[in-house]
């Protein structure tokens, strides 16, 4: 499923920027667009100039403090491809990628991809679970009576436990 939304991604997203370019070329013209374009460009590196030292700055100082810079890696990360998108030719990437870069709009960008990664390994945990029976790989009990709902069997083969103190062991340890 995320192969195929990422391979749709890569080959919508360059169609949609020829469409939007062609769109413009012929609103403004052909020179005027190209010119825009180089602006978008220059100003976006000097936006990614700005905002990655920026959070740089506020990675290393949390760095430096001992706390954990989750808020600031996630700034960092975002910095890191809203360049890249500004960086790509093109209207649409361009608007994508002020949204990453841009202090007032990069919290609104953290928090909806926070959210969208929560419910994602949310649903991650609840598939493991139905597929492994429990977390972290290990089987629960099936029919059997085990520890963990009070009585004194054993989960994994079904056996019964006698709890009890060993005074001497008469098994060979070969």
């Amino acid at each position: 499923m995320l192969r195929a939304t990422l391979v749709l991604a890569f080959l919508a997203v360059p169609v949609l920027e020829i469409y939007v370019i062609l769109q413009v070329g012929h609103a403004i013209g052909g020179w005027p667009t190209v010119g825009l374009l180089i602006l978008e460009s220059l100003i976006g590196a000097w936006i990614i100039r700005r905002e990655g030292r920026r959070a740089w700055r506020a990675l290393t100082e949390a760095l430096r403090q001992g706390g954990l810079p989750d808020r600031e890696l996630a700034d960092a990360a975002l910095v890191l491809a809203g360049g890249v998108l500004l960086l790509t030719p093109g209207f649409v990437t361009d608007v994508a990628g002020l949204l990453f870069v841009l202090p007032f709009t990069r919290p609104l960008v953290r928090r909806a991809l926070s959210a969208y990664v929560g419910r994602r390994v949310r649903v991650a945990q609840s598939r493991a679970a139905a597929s492994f029976g429990g977390f972290g790989g290990m089987p629960r009990p099936r029919s059997e009576p085990g520890p963990q709902n009070g009585s004194t069997g054993d989960a994994d083969t079904g056996h019964r436990v006698v709890r009890g103190e060993v005074i001497e062991d008469d098994r060979d340890p070969h």
